[in-house]
């Protein structure tokens, strides 16, 4: 079963500013838990985002265990959108859409991600159980990242 998990959030700051920081790699650790232990493993001269990017990581989503993540960059829109899919990795389908919009606060960023665990209804089960919590924490520390870096007032 495909299953679908959507956030938004408004950040105050211009369009260059966070597509420079959402389109690097390299800034992934820096909203991902530490308890995932996520790891960019793909080393870039020049870490401009294009289609057809593939990107490794390690990443330990559950009891420490240590797993090796493949995403490809599968659509760039210049400071509007882009989407990372998965080519290897925990998920059966992993589709993660950033969007980008510009208003009067700054930019307001979207995320949708299409997912599906593998082995059928066990998979739904651990769904149920834990992955979509775990999913949900992962984009609240997110949030709470992103609220800290863009809409502090210094």
């Amino acid at each position: 079963m495909k299953h679908r998990l959507f956030r938004e959030q408004q950040l105050n700051c211009d369009i260059d500013t966070a597509w420079k920081f959402f389109s690097s790699a390299k800034n992934l650790s820096k909203i991902t838990p530490e308890d995932m232990k996520f790891i960019v493993l793909t080393k870039f001269e020049n870490d401009e985002i294009y289609e057809g990017m593939i990107i490794d990581y390690f990443v330990s989503p559950l009891f420490g265990i240590k797993l090796k993540w493949k995403t490809e960059i599968i659509q760039v829109s210049f400071r509007k959108s882009f989407t990372d899919f998965q080519k290897k990795g925990p998920y059966k389908l992993w589709n993660h859409h950033h969007e980008f919009i510009e208003n009067e606060n700054g930019v307001l960023m979207k995320d949708t991600v299409d997912y599906k665990l593998p082995f059928g209804f066990l998979g739904e089960i651990a769904h149920k159980i834990f992955v979509k919590n775990k999913l949900q924490h992962i984009f609240d520390y997110r949030f709470n990242v992103l609220e800290q870096r863009f809409n502090q007032n210094n």
